[in-house]
């Protein structure tokens, strides 16, 4: 039985970055990437479809407090150990929107979720998207999303925990029903960064697929921030693979493009079975996965500017000690100059590898949490540093987002 020993962390919380990925399957087992049959419909549960134009099947909707409206006051450790409190200050008439698409977190005990929000769901969308507020309006829907407990009976091969709903596309439709629902209602004609991890950022691609790529609405797209999945590129080229007009993003003033990454410790690149940062298996011929790197669009290394918060990455490791000797009290830790980022390819993979420029003289914490621990305390290597993906370079995308509002506005918009 397969067993996570983050013991301060819920099953919910555990998962906080994963999506329908697992670790590489043994042989006769599923092929990895699959998702179990849901093709016979069940009494019991609402598959029905939802209605966005009630905002209670909104987790985040601008002005309102809600989960996006968490505190967010960090305290910045220096190098030199000493530390100092940033406020955080959202921008309730900030020119962009973003919608954001939250990863595998639901605990419900079923094969897709329910509509309610709660704690997995708050905590994620505080980590992962609510520091964006200080740029853009934040829309993020709730969706039916394949769940933590059935994620984890895909992998023991264990009977599904109820009953499935007729179509597993259910988690897709909310999502683009949410989404025709904002461009219908509130964008009017605004620029729109799309925002996703892990499974949300697999719903997002395909969302870009389907409905942006190519279609009018293209025109309103500023960027997709697809983190923690493989988008598929041609190699050395940044379209032609998952999107056929929407490039990869290379500078912040670059409109209508795409940044896609999955991470890495350097000390721990990704092994043979790894499932992130190569394309999905079989690989199609002269394909690989998108690399940009937040820390530096242009290409090279650079600065990632990490936030980690208390109430989720901190539980998983409440031991670890960011500065000797003082406690954090705030709900989120900055580290500037601690983490440097490059992209780099290691055989089939293409991501980000994070190199920590630990001072064993300082004070300051010379490392990050953030591997998945199973039980006997090994690490899951094949995921590498997919729970932190957003994490890692929240203080960069918050710069990105800032930036590309500044470059949708210059176009007269």
């Amino acid at each position: 039985m397969f067993r996570i020993t983050i013991a301060a962390l819920s099953g919910a919380l555990l998962f906080a970055g994963a999506a329908l990925a697992q670790p590489m399957a043994a042989p006769g087992a599923p092929p990895v990437g699959a998702q179990p049959s849901m093709n016979a419909a069940a009494p019991g549960p609402n598959f029905g479809p939802n209605d966005y134009g009630d905002k209670t099947n909104w987790l985040c909707w601008p002005g309102r407090d809600d989960a996006c409206a968490s505190d967010l006051t960090t305290t910045v450790v220096k190098a030199d150990g000493s530390t100092s409190t940033e406020a955080f200050h959202a921008d309730p008439d900030a020119p962009i929107d973003c919608f954001y698409v939250y990863p595998t977190v639901s605990n419900d005990n079923a094969v897709v979720s329910d509509m309610q929000v709660k704690p997995e769901e708050r905590n994620v969308v505080a980590q992962q998207a609510a520091r964006l507020r200080a740029k853009c309006r934040l829309y993020a829907p709730m969706y039916r999303q394949f769940t933590v407990p059935a994620l984890r009976a895909f992998i023991t091969h264990q009977a599904l925990p109820g009953p499935a709903p007729p179509s597993q596309d259910i988690g897709y439709n909310d999502v683009l029903r949410a989404w025709n629902y904002y461009l219908a209602h509130e964008n009017h004609g605004r620029g729109v960064v799309l925002v996703g991890h892990s499974q949300g950022s697999g719903v997002l691609t395909r969302l870009v697929a389907s409905e942006i790529d190519g279609k009018p609405a293209q025109a309103q797209l500023i960027s997709a921030i697809l983190m923690g999945i493989p988008l598929v590129v041609p190699a050395g080229a940044d379209v032609g693979g998952d999107f056929k007009s929407v490039p990869l993003c290379h500078s912040a003033s670059q409109l209508g493009c795409a940044i896609a990454y999955s991470s890495f410790r350097e000390t721990s690149p990704p092994p043979d079975n790894a499932i992130f940062g190569r394309p999905r298996q079989p690989a199609p011929a002269g394909m690989e996965a998108a690399c940009i790197n937040p820390a530096n669009l242009g290409g090279g290394p650079g600065e990632a500017k990490v936030y980690f918060g208390m109430g989720i990455v901190n539980a998983a490791a409440p031991a670890f000690e960011w500065v000797k000797g003082r406690k954090i009290t705030t709900p989120y830790v900055s580290l500037p100059g601690l983490v440097t980022a490059t992209c780099v390819h290691t055989g089939p993979f293409h991501y980000v590898s994070i190199h920590l420029n630990a001072d064993p003289a300082s004070p300051r914490t010379g490392n990050i949490p953030g591997d998945i621990i199973v039980a006997g305390g090994a690490i899951l290597k094949d995921w590498g540093l997919h729970l932190i993906d957003a994490n890692l370079f929240m203080g960069n995308l918050v710069d990105i987002v800032g930036e590309e509002s500044k470059a949708w506005q210059a176009k007269g918009h």
